[in-house]
C-alpha cells in the first residue's frame, strides 16, 4: 500500500490539514499514475480539491519526484495574508517600501529559487497581485515592492484551490489569462466519499499514529466500526477522519474501537436531525429572547463572538469557507478571529 505523509507527521498540529494519503481506491491509483507522469517535468501544476483532501501532500510528492527534489519546497497559504501584505510576502520588499518595512526582505518566490513553490488557496489572491503573478510566470523574474530591479528566479509553481476557478473567472474575480497559465497540468483530487477504498486504510494509519502517541496498547476497529466509517460521507475529508479516529481512541475500551466510539458528524448536524420539524431561525429567536430576559452585559459582542466561533468550527477552521458561509469578506473574518483569540496575527496557517 502506498502511503504519503507530510514531513514529521507526528509533530505537526492535528487540525490544520490532511496529514496522509493512501492509494488503495482505483480513483486514487489513477491520481497517483497521473501525478507520476506530471512530476518529472517543469510544468506548472494546478491541484484542485476540497479542503482536507491532501493538496499539500500531492504538491510535495510532485516536488520529490521532480528534477528539483534537491531544491527547496516552500508552501504558502494565499488566504492567510491580508491584501496589504500578500504582495510583499510573495515578491519581497525593499527597505522603506511602506510603513513598517524596516529592512529588505526577499519574498517566497526567491526563497523557493531552484525548487518548488506551492501556493494554496490561489483563488483568494487580490486582482492586483494576480496581475503581478502572471508577469512573474511569464518573465521568470520578480520585482520587489519598492524596487524597479527585476530578480531572475528559477521556480516551479504548484498552485491549489478548493474553489471553482472557472466560475471565479466568469464572475470577474479571477483573471482568465492567469487561469490558463496555471492549468498547464491539472490534478483533480477526489473527495474521501468518492474514494471509499481509501477510508479503512487511512483509518488504520491514523489509528497506529495516535496509538503510538498516546501510549495505548494494540487496538483494532470492529466490524460495526468499519461499517460506520464506510457509511459516513466525510464532508471534512481526511482531516475529519483523522480527528474522528483520534477522538475514538480516547474513549474506546478493551482494545476494541466500536461504532459507538466514533464521534461522527457535528453537533449542528445531529441537532438538526433530531428536530427536523423546527425552523432553526425560530429556535434562534427563542434563544435570543431568553438572553434578552437575562440581560447580560455586552450581549451583542458575545452573540457575535459565538456566531464567529461556531461558524469557524463548522467550516473546519477554514477562513475562506467561513467568510462564504456568513456572507462577509475573509479579511473581516480573519480580523475578528484574531480579536477573539482563535488566530494569532501574522501566521501563515488557516487552510
Amino acid at each position: 500500500m502506498t502511503i504519503l505523509t507530510l514531513p514529521n507527521v507526528e509533530g505537526r498540529s492535528l487540525t490544520v490539514r490532511a496529514k496522509a494519503l493512501v492509494f488503495e481506491d482505483e480513483s486514487s491509483r489513477a491520481l497517483l499514475r497521473r501525478l507520476e507522469q506530471v512530476a518529472p517535468s517543469h510544468a506548472t501544476v494546478l491541484v484542485i480539491g476540497e479542503t482536507g483532501t491532501g493538496k499539500e501532500i500531492v504538491a510535495r510528492h510532485i516536488h520529490e519526484l521532480s528534477p528539483r527534489a534537491r531544491g527547496p519546497f516552500v508552501a504558502v497559504n494565499c488566504g492567510a495574508f491580508s491584501e496589504t501584505l500578500v504582495e510583499s510576502e510573495l515578491f519581497g520588499h525593499e527597505k522603506g517600501a511602506f510603513t513598517g518595512a524596516v529592512g529588505t526582505k526577499p519574498g517566497w518566490f526567491e526563497a523557493a529559487d531552484g525548487g518548488t513553490l506551492f501556493l494554496d488557496e490561489i483563488g483568494d489572491l487580490p486582482a492586483a497581485v494576480q496581475v503581478k503573478l502572471l508577469r512573474v510566470l511569464q518573465e521568470r523574474e520578480v520585482v520587489r515592492v519598492g524596487s524597479r530591479q527585476p530578480i531572475p528566479i528559477d521556480v516551479r509553481l504548484v498552485a491549489a484551490t478548493n474553489v471553482k476557478l472557472e466560475q471565479a473567472v466568469a464572475e470577474g474575480r479571477f483573471r482568465e489569462d492567469l487561469y490558463y497559465r496555471l492549468r498547464v497540468a491539472v490534478l483533480e483530487l477526489p473527495s474521501l466519499r468518492e474514494r471509499p477504498g481509501d477510508i479503512l486504510p487511512l483509518a488504520g494509519f491514523f489509528l497506529q499514529q495516535y496509538r503510538n502517541r498516546l501510549g495505548i496498547a494494540e487496538v483494532r476497529i470492529t466490524g460495526e466500526g468499519e461499517r460506520r466509517l464506510l457509511a459516513h460521507s466525510w464532508p471534512g475529508n481526511i482531516r475529519e477522519l483523522e480527528n474522528v479516529i483520534h477522538s475514538a481512541l480516547l474513549v474506546c475500551h478493551e482494545g476494541l474501537l466500536d461504532a459507538k466510539d466514533l464521534n461522527i458528524g457535528t453537533p449542528f448536524i445531529r441537532e438538526a436531525t433530531a428536530a427536523q420539524e423546527t425552523n432553526p431561525l425560530e429556535k434562534l429567536e427563542s434563544a435570543l429572547l431568553a438572553l434578552f430576559e437575562q440581560n447580560p452585559p455586552e450581549l451583542y459582542s458575545k452573540v457575535e463572538e459565538k456566531l464567529m466561533r461556531v461558524a469557524f468550527e463548522y467550516c473546519h477552521r477554514n477562513q475562506l469557507q467561513t467568510a462564504r458561509l456568513l456572507g462577509i469578506s475573509r479579511n473581516i473574518v480573519r480580523a475578528r478571529l484574531i480579536q477573539i483569540g482563535e488566530l494569532a496575527g501574522g501566521l501563515r496557517g488557516g487552510a
